[in-house]
């Protein structure tokens, strides 16, 4: 990996902003990238991993918990948010609508939006909630990766890799890329990261 890659990620990463609503977002400044997928799929873990820290962002064992959207520094270079999980089934239908309104209000309207990494849990493959999303995002013509996660704990990672590189081929605001990861054993990390840091400023 880059040298100066490798020292952004290892480097300096701070929240600094949180907000449940889409009128209070924080000044547009940096480039951001922002993480989006299914409640449980791994957003706080892959967050975790990229950046070295066990805490960085909170990983629970309750689906949903997640309900701001949340802002980190990544040395003055990016920012990277954490979405709310979609897709829910617990959740209250009120309170799954509002997350919803607020994901999609967030990614149609932020001009220094450059890239969302769509995470897709490789035990299940592209499910119908992952379909929406990615069709929202050909709408509002936000390019986006996927990435899978937990590619430690799937049954046939070469089959699910390849089933959604064709859904992706699909869809006008999919890029080709796609990223393979386990944040428990924090492979497939070095390219998404490369990745990330040709965005950086």
């Amino acid at each position: 990996m880059d040298e100066a890659a490798r020292k952004l990620f290892a480097g300096p990463c701070d929240f600094f902003w949180g907000t449940g609503n889409a009128e209070s977002l924080p000044p547009q400044k940096l480039p951001e990238v922002a993480v989006v997928g299914r409640s449980n799929v791994g957003k706080s873990s892959l967050l975790n991993a990229l950046t070295g820290r066990k805490n960085l962002a909170r990983v629970s064992q309750t689906p949903g918990r997640t309900r701001e959207i949340n802002f980190f520094n990544l040395g003055g270079a990016l920012t990277l948010v954490d979405l709310p999980g979609y897709g829910y089934a617990k959740a209250s239908k009120t309170l799954a609508m509002e997350w919803q309104n607020l994901i999609f209000a967030y990614l149609s309207g932020r001009a220094v939006l450059c890239r969302v990494l769509l995470l897709i849990d490789a035990r299940r493959g592209i499910m119908a909630t992952d379909l929406a999303v990615m069709e929202l995002l050909d709408k509002a013509a936000v390019p986006y990766v996927l990435v899978l996660t937990k590619a430690d704990e799937a049954n046939d990672l070469a089959a699910t890799a390849a089933a959604v590189a064709g859904e992706a081929r699909l869809h006008t605001a999919a890029l080709e890329a796609q990223f393979v990861t386990s944040a428990r054993e924090n492979s497939g990390l070095e390219p998404l990261k490369e990745h990330l840091f040709a965005l950086a400023r």
